[in-house]
């Protein structure tokens, strides 16, 4: 349970004109979208450890910043949001993040992000801590994607909130020693909650692995990507691309197909989300799908749902099934007589991918 500090409970009520002004200058340009006659929000920025912290809560059903917001302001940083009260989702990078109190969400102000706080939790409250871009990547040594979450679970999420909110009353005195360590110990468990998975395998071969799943990370919705160009970017022979996947127990082609219905599954959820009414078939052929009816199709067997039931008329159970799959690459089979068990018939013609290049490499 997260005990937010009372003080900001006093803090001057803002008008939508006087919040955006308030967030600007450390968090960059925000649009909030509220339904009530009247916007009402609350910022407070203060000091933690020698980083900017901003307290903040509206009464707007969604605050969005844009790629035209991005483009105006030029922020480069990072942010760790902690929700102090109630619920929100939060939308970045294609991630959709369920976020309730505890949770530390890590926000990059260079891609377009989106809270929407869930409809009885309109004034929810957030703690944000301004984090120095290339500060942070120095520390870390990779570069983070934003909108992963630390669950509350996570005894790092714990440390960091009870670290934050500690100083909040600055009832300490401050020490140099303390003030230059303690920004190295936040890096610390923001490593510890969001540092990718170590590879397994050969160094040189897990390196060619995440070479070749960061080019269909970039290029999945591009209908005519194949494992034949994946190869020939990535530097390596057709072949040897395949046996990189499959020793993982996969297949290049199959990897991609993942990537396209997980893109369109965070789209989906995105537009019941917001109610943008996006047609489905736009979302298909956006994520690199050339026929509805296949997309539909694999999408139906991958998740268990429909795409037009998910996010909408699907049960929570249902819908929660679904994030959960999301980015689990489930695995062909192996069994070359049922190549086609898991994707439906014609998935290679429809979907931009060069079954040759699979078909005829072992």
């Amino acid at each position: 349970m997260v005990h937010p500090n009372d003080d900001f409970l006093s803090a001057p009520k803002l008008d939508y004109d006087g919040f955006r002004a308030a967030l600007r200058e450390d968090w960059g340009l925000f649009s909030p979208a509220f339904e009530a006659n009247i916007f009402a929000g609350k910022v407070r920025t203060r000091r933690v450890f020698g980083f900017v912290a901003t307290d903040l809560t509206c009464n707007a059903a969604r605050v969005e910043r844009t790629e035209s917001d991005i483009r105006r302001d030029d922020m480069e940083y990072y942010y760790a949001v902690v929700q102090l009260t109630g619920g929100s989702t939060i939308i970045q990078n294609d991630r959709v993040v369920n976020f309730a109190a505890g949770d530390v969400v890590l926000l990059d102000s260079t891609r377009p992000v989106t809270f929407v706080p869930e409809a009885e939790h309109r004034t929810a409250q957030w703690l944000s801590l301004q984090l120095p871009r290339q500060n942070l990547v120095s520390h870390l040594g990779f570069e983070p994607q934003g909108g992963a979450c630390g669950p509350r679970s996570a005894q790092a999420s714990r440390l960091l909130c009870q670290l934050a909110l500690g100083s909040v009353s600055d009832a300490e005195p401050s020490f140099a020693s303390a003030d230059r360590y303690m920004p190295l110990v936040v890096y610390d468990l923001l490593g510890a909650l969001f540092a990718p998975p170590a590879p397994l395998g050969s160094r040189h071969n897990d390196k060619l692995f995440m070479r070749a799943c960061h080019i269909i990370k970039n290029r999945f919705a591009d209908p005519d990507i194949s494992p034949r160009e994946v190869a020939a970017e990535a530097g390596i022979s057709l072949r040897y691309l395949q046996k990189l996947f499959t020793v993982r127990g996969s297949t290049c082609r199959h990897h991609i197909c993942s990537a396209r219905l997980d893109h369109a599954a965070r789209l989906i959820e995105r537009r019941a989300l917001i109610k943008t009414g996006q047609p489905l078939n736009d979302i298909a052929y956006a994520c690199g799908f050339r026929d509805y009816t296949h997309f539909a199709r694999g999408f139906r067997q991958r998740f268990g749902i429909t795409p037009g039931a998910f996010g909408t008329g699907a049960t929570g159970s249902d819908n929660a099934r679904v994030r959960a799959d999301i980015g689990q690459v489930e695995r062909p089979s192996m069994d070359r007589r049922d190549k086609h068990a898991i994707w439906p018939a014609r998935a290679d013609a429809t979907m931009g991918d060069d079954a040759e290049g699979e078909e005829h490499v072992d």
